[in-house]
């Protein structure tokens, strides 16, 4: 190996990220936990080229549809909810390159035309990277990829409503949402989603409204970006070193009276989802 690749690799390893996975029902509020999260550590106004926390989402790693298959989609016959609707290994692929430290494309999707764009957005190293789905948990290869996991917990009337509005929006009927909803929406969050939640190191309830979660967990990214993330890096990538922060948080949401301080709560262990 040359000197040249020697400073490439070397560079490479600088920017392994710590990869936090973000799941939890249709329209809970992944992506604007995520966003809250990327805002109080003002990193949402920074150039994507150098930001040190990204935010990928697995909704960009749905399959390219069939005639067929796009047909159904437009009469929302089409079930996006299930864990065969995304292209798992383009989003395996894409994940472990990030994980090494390479700059990689991402896809766009367009959900009223239920077809992958042909732009692609260029992502850059970063210290932090959270990526969010509601089905990021499920295929293990991936979730075990992560060095953290969270899943966020939302009422399911909440949910709906807010799926209601959302697609709405994008130019679709009522009767042809909540049918959509009942016939596989729902059944999926029920057979593939809820079953990962087991598997979450912190499980945040209300979502963006529960303040008191997502400080920690801002305290925890903090932490990492100011050099901690040394400590994790040392030990594998299958989230144990967060059991601490996990029965903890668990104190936390049975009502415990004297909770941790948040550096107790948040400090990483000797090993690293």
């Amino acid at each position: 190996m040359n000197t040249v690749e020697v400073l490439e690799e070397g560079e490479k390893l600088r920017h392994r990220p710590f990869l936090i996975g973000v799941s939890g029902g249709t329209a809970s509020g992944k992506s604007t936990v995520c966003a809250k999260i990327m805002e109080l550590l003002g990193q949402n106004k920074v150039d994507h080229r150098q930001r040190k926390v990204a935010i990928i989402s697995q909704d960009s790693f749905y399959k390219v549809l069939t005639p067929d298959q796009k047909a159904k989609a437009l009469k929302g016959q089409y079930n996006f909810d299930h864990p065969e609707a995304f292209d798992n290994e383009l989003m395996y692929k894409t994940l472990k390159d990030i994980v090494e430290g390479n700059v990689v494309e991402v896809p766009t999707y367009d959900f009223v035309t239920h077809s992958r764009l042909e732009d692609r957005i260029t992502f850059y190293p970063a210290d932090v990277v959270l990526f969010e789905g509601i089905l990021v948990f499920y295929p293990q290869k991936v979730r075990e990829m992560f060095h953290m996991k969270l899943f966020v917990d939302t009422d399911s009337d909440v949910r709906l409503s807010r799926r209601v509005l959302r697609d709405m929006s994008r130019g679709r009927d009522l009767d042809q949402i909540l049918n959509q909803y009942t016939t596989f929406v729902k059944p999926a969050f029920e057979e593939f989603c809820l079953p990962t939640k087991k598997y979450a190191d912190v499980i945040i309830p209300r979502g963006v409204d529960n303040m008191v979660a997502i400080n920690l967990i801002v305290q925890h990214i903090q932490d990492i970006l100011n050099g901690d993330i040394c400590k994790w890096q040392r030990g594998s990538a299958n989230g144990r070193g967060f059991k601490r922060m996990s029965s903890e948080q668990s104190d936390l949401q049975n009502g415990s009276t004297n909770p941790p301080t948040k550096r107790a709560l948040l400090e990483p262990s000797s090993r690293p989802h």
